[in-house]
């Protein structure tokens, strides 16, 4: 918006600096961390007055007793700060800045109804798996098909540390996408059972997408790189921003011991997020380095399940990995400072594979 109105529509040389992708993308994330900042007591003083708190799991580590009734759903917060701080500095003619932002709606949207079903009307699993399953497949989808006429069917995808080998994944497309849309928000959904630890991975990972996306939007960086391309997903630089801010502004409120917890609304939606962009910025491979925390959060899971229905044995003491950890006897701040750790160590191999090809 205030790109369209003081670069687009007027004269004065002072304006230019909305032209930069660079200064709006720093502006989006102050933006963001503002907005949180200064709605995030407001919005916990009406959660704890409404009673929406969270439910604990009976399984799971006693320490965790002690966070029943905590506000939850606070991720509104994050896909609203988001939402606006990007509505104020993107090119909103830029069709993927739409397209994340539809990701965000419409996985935040899925999260909303499962917290709204299990906080407000005390279903205890909210949403079935079958449903919330179907939704994201659906939203996916759609996602997905509207990706793929915007690039004219191009389904060609980056390899990392590969220079010149970018295959074209044909009728494997359209699943492909599916899956990356729908595995990274579910992946950021079950990393989210810790303070603070969903939140800190996320703003490394956020950093990093900035950093790539602005990247393959730009064809002197893309070209010297030797990665493919992507006209336009440059402004997708401000989007991450936004998502860093907003999820910066969070922390202040996520960390231990929480004020606040983001619900499936916040989860679903961050990974959304993520997700669409690394489809953009054709970069899908790459975020299972850079997101590999919640990649291992998330096999974790596959594992243990797939482990019991077996052999009726558990691989991890429990599920998702941060409870394995936990059980074993490490406190949970120090759970959540070597995740967010680990996490930045990744993103800094992720980013060094620009280099090394």
């Amino acid at each position: 918006m205030l790109y369209q109105l003081f670069y687009l529509h007027h004269s004065l040389p002072v304006l230019n600096v909305f032209r930069y992708i660079t200064f709006r993308s720093i502006y989006a994330t102050l933006t963001a961390l503002a907005l949180v900042l200064l709605l995030g007591p407001s919005l916990i003083v009406m959660l704890r007055r409404m009673q929406i708190g969270q439910e604990v799991r009976d399984d799971g580590p006693q320490s965790h007793f002690s966070k029943k009734g905590t506000p939850t759903m606070g991720g509104v917060l994050i896909l609203g700060a988001l939402l606006v701080s990007v509505l104020l500095w993107a090119d909103l003619s830029n069709k993927y800045v739409w397209m994340v932002l539809l990701s965000l709606l419409a996985n935040g949207g899925i999260g909303f109804v499962d917290d709204y079903l299990k906080v407000i009307k005390k279903r205890s699993k909210g949403l079935s798996a079958r449903q919330k399953f179907l939704l994201q497949l659906g939203a996916g989808t759609l996602l997905a098909l509207w990706y793929m006429g915007v690039t004219g069917g191009d389904g060609r995808i980056g390899i990392p540390f590969m220079k010149s080998l970018n295959p074209d994944l044909g009728v494997l497309l359209l699943p492909f996408l599916v899956s990356v849309i729908v595995g990274s928000a579910n992946a950021v959904n079950l990393t989210d059972g810790l303070d603070g630890l969903a939140v800190g991975p996320t703003i490394v990972v956020g950093l990093t997408f900035v950093v790539i996306s602005y990247l393959v939007g730009n064809h002197v960086f893309a070209s010297y790189l030797k990665v493919l391309e992507v006209p336009g997903a440059g402004e997708l630089a401000v989007v991450m921003g936004a998502l860093v801010g907003a999820a910066l502004g969070f922390l202040w409120f996520n960390t231990y011991p929480a004020q606040m917890f983001m619900g499936d609304t916040g989860s679903l939606a961050i990974g959304g997020v993520i997700g669409m962009t690394a489809i953009v910025t054709r970069q899908e491979l790459l975020l299972l380095l850079v997101g590999g925390i919640f990649v291992a959060e998330a096999v974790s899971v596959i594992l243990q399940v797939g482990s019991y229905k077996l052999r009726k044995k558990r691989i991890f003491r429990m599920a998702p990995l941060h409870h394995h950890f936990e059980l074993g006897g490490l406190t949970e701040p120090k759970v959540i400072v070597r995740f967010w750790i680990v996490s930045v160590v990744l993103a800094l191999m992720a980013l060094s594979t620009f280099k090394l090809r």
